[in-house]
């Protein structure tokens, strides 16, 4: 385990140090899920509310415990697009839409279909949530929910599969895996 930990708004995070002796072959990014905003969208505040809600969504969806350790699995990258890059029919409806676009890669066997439709209006309503309160036009988000095939996730050097993937991340719905496995 890591013996530091850092504030992250209302969470403690763990954070692994060289000398640390929590091994790098246990933590690895799932879900791992992309978002693309247009660029000054959400500064500051706004960008830090954007992930708590993100990473809030994926915890319900995935049926994850509020466990620091397991939350720091759920790795969010946001990338800025500039302004003209983002066109909606070939026009750039910036300045009526707030366009936002999350891809989610999760392991296969984790969303049934309501844990689908779950995910998706949580993540487009993360969105409206950390909106900035000045910014008055309409969030437009799409939401790509991607399996990962069981078999097929790696990180740090390993391949992980689904039971070991259910251990780290304490999904409540596949702990009967790890107890098979």
């Amino acid at each position: 385990m890591c013996i530091k930990r850092v504030q992250s708004d209302t969470r403690t995070l763990p954070t692994c140090s060289a000398q640390s002796r929590y091994p790098i072959t246990t933590v690895l990014s799932m879900p791992t899920i992309l978002i693309k905003v247009p660029k000054g969208a959400f500064p500051g505040d706004a960008r830090a509310n954007l992930v708590r809600h993100i990473i809030d969504a994926a915890t319900a969806a995935e049926q994850m415990p509020a466990d620091p350790r397991k939350l720091f699995l759920s790795w969010v990258v946001i990338e800025e697009t500039e302004a003209g890059m983002w066109t909606c029919g070939g026009i750039d409806m910036a300045s009526q839409m707030l366009t936002c676009f999350a891809m989610i890669n999760v392991p296969a066997g984790v969303l049934d279909e309501r844990s689908r439709a779950l995910y998706v209006k949580l993540v487009h309503d993360a969105f409206k949530q950390a909106q900035p309160a000045d910014d008055k036009r309409q969030v437009v988000s799409s939401v790509i929910l991607h399996d990962v095939i069981d078999g097929t996730w790696g990180g740090n050097g390993a391949v992980w599969t689904l039971p070991a993937l259910a251990k780290a991340a304490g999904f409540a719905h596949l702990q009967h895996l790890v107890a098979a496995a």
